[in-house]
């Protein structure tokens, strides 16, 4: 059974109506639902179960128009991140980094363009939920290394490889993850790591 993915905090409490693309000369019409007319191609037109929708990473860019760049990171992240198929029923990302700015380089002059080419800059493979992606933009925004994403088995010692290990909860995200940041900050600065100085 398939686990739903949560909207962007943002989009969950804001009322939006259906959107819905139409192609040259198609007329749709009815209650809550917007029309766009964009550029569509068909390579970038899927069916899920039995409805077509746009693709994957089709979908991230028009998203560009409304979400903000770490918004867009989150989704990004979930979209490029390798799967668990004990849990998921898949091995494959729903797309990869280069479909994403594959995307980007197709649609010049898209609204969100901007955004998206800011937003792909930070995309990274590993994260696994928004939590930490949001934490990982804090953490390189605060000047500190930027984390290594789950490219490690939990039973190896942290301490072999000369990793830090901070326990994160929930109440450290708050105010744009500073008291997350603080703590990691201390842990790296008692383990002997300096900032640099530019």
């Amino acid at each position: 059974m398939k686990t739903p993915r949560r909207l962007p905090v943002s989009l969950q409490t804001r009322p939006f109506t259906v959107s819905e693309a139409a192609r040259e000369g198609v007329s749709t019409r009815g209650p809550h639902i917007v029309v766009h007319r964009m550029k569509l191609y068909e390579d970038e037109v899927t069916l899920v179960d039995g409805v077509a929708v746009t693709t994957v990473e089709r979908t991230w860019l028009d998203m560009a128009e409304m979400l903000t760049v770490d918004e867009l990171v989150v989704i990004g992240d979930s979209c490029v991140r390798r799967p668990r198929v004990e849990f998921e029923g898949r091995d494959t990302p729903l797309c990869t980094l280069e479909d994403l700015q594959w995307m980007i380089d197709r649609h010049r002059g898209k609204r969100g363009l901007r955004k998206a080419k800011d937003a792909i800059q930070l995309i990274r493979v590993g994260s696994d939920s928004p939590q930490e992606s949001l934490l990982r933009l804090a953490i390189a925004r605060a000047g500190l290394p930027e984390p290594e994403l789950n490219d490690i088995s939990r039973s190896e010692r942290y301490e072999a490889l000369g990793w830090t290990e901070v326990r994160i909860s929930k109440r450290h995200m708050v105010n744009d993850a500073k008291p997350a940041v603080a703590k990691i900050r201390t842990a790296l600065i008692q383990a002997g790591w300096r900032p640099t100085r530019s």
